[in-house]
């Protein structure tokens, strides 16, 4: 009998075997569980009970594979800062798709659990902070409503990690819709088998936009192309309205599915800057805040190019209406980006004169170096003059032009309030405290910070929380760097 609640239907077993690597995770010692999601585990069927157990500890080390599962690694190429390369799950298993008892379907994958045959010359390990750090992220992404794979469990893995120092080891158990990727397709359109782009085009769609499984082929690797555009868009609008940086865009960084996925160096903005960086491998800032929108484009462009003999067979014709949906990706985005600045200015209604509106809070924000989220923050509370960007010059002017806007509107004040306070946050994983929760729990096995910090991440719409969690680091706290992890 599964005690566990996995119910695993393992689908992507069935593509042609050049797609993974069957893979087992190696075994640890002295597995500890130090971050558990009970939630996530009831939302996927799991008993969360019996998950947080000796037992379950053998599961999420990768000890024990439970009832249904079959580890695999799988193949993809990625473009790296721009070029290309041969890759696969290095340090990662994938030991099955649960289907929830609602019917969902979600690819669990144990991270950091070992060599296989993509690791190279890896270790297949991985430090507990960076896996702690995913967990801290990706659920406070989750809980602001950003798509992403999600963390069920760390575990420690009793053994020393070794990167510039010996660190202890960890195991994160991820999930994710899928974790097909633009760079899955990259490998698949360099294959010995030219049927491969369109089994793995069919298994995409068949995933992920099932609606489109009825439509003549003509027209599905079209709208396959043009759904996945949509939701990217959609999603570096978030990243954008958020201010949060991935910090490593790769193709192999990209999902199909439209979920953000692999955070290594990621961060969020204290300081309004469009340059801002943190990545330490990001030595010519192609991935900094600003530019995240146009990269998103440019991974776009490479999926597209997978894609072009199965939306028509001339290949002029294949590429012109590439290029044509691939033209409307700034369209989507920059529509995407600018309903979610009305919101957060409390705007309901649009006007022609938002975009300029919205540009001029923003550069006065660069001008003073405003801390970005609790300037919004305040906005939505009412007390925008507490806020660092009341001293930019030209800034009574745009305050009137604003509640002139505000005003102009069928609209209450309470409605607008309600509104603006559900999408600027309270409280964001602030660089200078994720990195204290980390240092505590990797140096000191003291966890009480992160436990802390990810129950107040999860509800970041809360002003309740204690000020430490809502003001920005004085000058000396602040981190202005990150780091990978691998």
């Amino acid at each position: 009998m599964n005690t566990f609640g996995f119910n695993f239907d393992n689908t992507y077993e069935k593509l042609p075997d050049n797609f993974y690597h069957k893979s087992a995770a190696t075994p640890v010692d002295f597995p500890e569980i130090v971050a558990f999601n009970g939630t996530l585990a009831e939302k996927l069927g799991l008993d969360a009970e019996a998950l947080h157990s000796k037992e379950g500890r053998e599961i999420f080390a990768g000890n024990k594979m439970p009832e249904g599962a079959s580890g695999i690694s799988q193949a993809y190429a990625g473009h790296q800062f721009g070029n290309l390369s041969m890759l696969g799950d290095g340090r990662a298993v994938l030991i099955g798709e649960q289907v929830t008892p609602g019917g969902a379907r979600f690819d669990i994958q144990l991270k950091g659990s070992g060599r296989t045959a993509f690791s190279r010359s890896g270790d297949g390990r991985a430090p507990i902070g960076p896996m702690l750090r995913e967990y801290i992220i990706s659920e406070a992404m989750y809980a602001l409503g950003i798509p992403t794979s999600r963390s069920l469990a760390v575990v420690t893995s009793g053994e020393g990690v070794t990167r510039e120092e010996i660190l202890p080891g960890g195991i994160l158990t991820r999930v994710a819709a899928s974790h097909l990727r633009v760079g899955t397709f990259e490998y698949a359109v360099r294959t010995d088998d030219e049927a491969d782009v369109k089994t793995l085009a069919d298994y995409a769609i068949s995933r992920h936009y099932a609606e489109l499984e009825s439509l003549p082929d003509a027209e599905k690797y079209m709208q396959f192309l043009n759904q996945v555009i949509d939701r990217q868009a959609a999603l570096l609008s978030k990243w954008m309205l958020a201010g949060f940086i991935h910090g490593v865009m790769n193709t192999d960084n990209m999902t199909i599915s439209g979920e953000t996925i692999d955070y290594g160096p990621c961060a969020f903005m204290d300081s309004y800057h469009p340059a801002t960086v943190f990545s330490s491998i990001d030595m010519n800032g192609r991935y900094q805040y600003q530019n995240q929108p146009a990269i998103g484009q440019w991974n776009l462009a490479r999926f597209a190019e997978t894609l072009l003999t199965l939306i028509d067979e001339d290949k002029d014709t294949a590429i012109s209406r590439a290029q044509e949906a691939l033209s409307g990706y700034g369209k989507l985005y920059e529509a995407y980006w600018l309903d979610g600045m009305r919101e957060k200015l409390g705007l309901m209604e649009a006007s022609e004169d938002d975009e300029a509106l919205i540009t001029e809070l923003l550069d006065m924000m660069v001008a003073v170096e405003a801390d970005y989220t609790q300037t919004f923050r305040l906005m939505s509370l009412g007390k925008l003059e507490e806020a660092e960007v009341v001293k930019a010059e030209g800034f009574s002017e745009w305050k009137k032009k604003w509640q002139k806007r505000l005003g102009q509107q069928d609209a209450d004040a309470e409605e607008i309030e309600k509104m603006m306070k559900s999408v600027n946050p309270a409280v964001i994983p602030r660089n200078h405290l994720v990195e204290k929760a980390l240092d505590e729990a990797m140096h000191h096995g003291d966890y009480s910070h992160f436990n802390t910090l990810n129950e107040v991440l999860s509800r970041p719409f809360d002003d309740a929380h204690d000020e430490i969690y809502k003001t920005p680091p004085e000058e000396t706290e602040a981190v202005h760097q990150t780091f990978c992890g691998t």
